[in-house]
């Protein structure tokens, strides 16, 4: 069994700072992709920013310059910088990460329950 788990979310003024992170536990034997993603009522979610297991990273136009995402594969970890924060980043935000379990030859998809960011005065 594999879980993953946001943490960090809350509320912040606009221009203010946000770190959140991800953390995977359980039967892991590696990690691909690990992605961060965020959805408000009625919309779709959206990706936000994506890292690779060897640490190349991706962010959505919306976003770029202002969050940075990373990752401690030692620890099966990975974080959201946000910087500079406006209204319009209000949403929860899902982690995802792309998981093989221990004696597994296939790679599957696992979400956490999400993290509400609002930034508001």
């Amino acid at each position: 069994q594999v879980e993953v788990v946001e943490s960090g979310g809350g509320l912040v003024q606009p221009g203010g700072s946000l770190r959140l992170s991800c953390a995977a536990s359980g039967n892991i034997g590696s990690i691909n992709d690990m992605d961060w993603y965020r959805q408000t009522p009625g919309n779709q979610r959206e990706l936000v920013a994506s890292i690779t297991m060897s640490g190349s990273a991706h962010y959505a136009d919306s976003v770029k310059g202002r969050f940075t995402i990373s990752r401690d594969n030692s620890a099966d970890m990975a974080y959201l910088d946000m910087k500079h924060l406006k209204p319009e980043d209000t949403a929860v935000y899902y982690c995802s990460a792309h998981i093989r379990q221990l004696s597994a030859f296939d790679f599957h998809t696992y979400w956490g329950q999400g993290t509400q960011v609002t930034v508001s005065s």
